[in-house]
């Protein structure tokens, strides 16, 4: 347990960091405020995702195969399905936590991260259902998101398919645990096998060592006098 006590530790600094920047943004700005920080390029822009990644629901995508779900109930399954992934993730952290490798820090990352969003659609929907005409209810929250990175069009070769304005996003708009997630991910995908390499090498090193017996103390030896000494002759 002491090996994995500063992986869940990262991982709790890592839900800290996303918690106060959406309780900032929640308590600060409207749904579709922006701050520049970087021009067009780079703002904080509040908008809430009430589904998983790029906004997918789970009836939007059952609809896809022609089953029909009403939003309150797919929210539900998505919620829950999201607390029992992160049980499992943190579970594998656990057993883990004794790699000797770098791993259990990014999969400590993507812990974090995924526990930080499922915060807020589990309690977001009841702490701040009064705010943002925000419907409420445990369970059916929405995911806070705010990093907004725009391109200008002008920049891009007139093959590339871009859609609306002279700014088009970068990527999806995104928070703290998103981009904690991404990283652990993207990581392991690269590193995956030089991680179990490095685990099995420090491993092998060790093991020798371990199983080397301990040497046994010198026996005494009787000196001529009756009188005894320790050591060898």
């Amino acid at each position: 347990m002491k090996q994995a006590r500063k992986f869940f530790l990262l991982a709790g600094v890592i839900i800290v960091v996303d918690q106060l920047s959406k309780i900032l943004v929640k308590l600060n700005m409207q749904l579709g405020d922006e701050i520049q920080v970087l021009g067009n390029f780079f703002k904080i822009y509040f908008i809430e995702n009430k589904g998983a990644a790029f906004g997918l629901t789970i009836p939007k995508i059952l609809s896809g195969v022609g089953v029909e779900m009403d939003d309150v109930t797919g929210k539900l399954i998505l919620s829950l399905f999201s607390i029992a992934a992160v049980c499992a993730i943190g579970y594998i952290l656990y057993r883990i936590s004794t790699h000797k490798s770098p791993l259990p820090y990014f999969v400590a990352m993507i812990f974090g991260g995924a526990l930080g969003n499922i915060i807020d659609r589990t309690f977001y929907g009841t702490f701040f259902s009064s705010i943002n005409q925000y419907e409420g209810g445990i369970f059916h929250g929405r995911v806070v998101d705010m990093f907004y990175f725009d391109i200008w069009k002008g920049q891009i070769p007139e093959w590339v398919p871009i859609w609306g304005g002279d700014y088009t996003a970068l990527w999806p708009i995104f928070n703290v645990a998103d981009s904690s997630i991404s990283i652990g991910i993207v990581v392991i995908l690269i590193f995956q096998g030089r991680f179990f390499k490095m685990d099995e090498t420090a491993r092998a090193v060790a093991a020798p060592a371990a199983d080397v017996p301990p040497v046994p103390p010198a026996p005494e030896v009787s000196a001529p006098g009756g009188e005894e000494t320790e050591g060898s002759l």
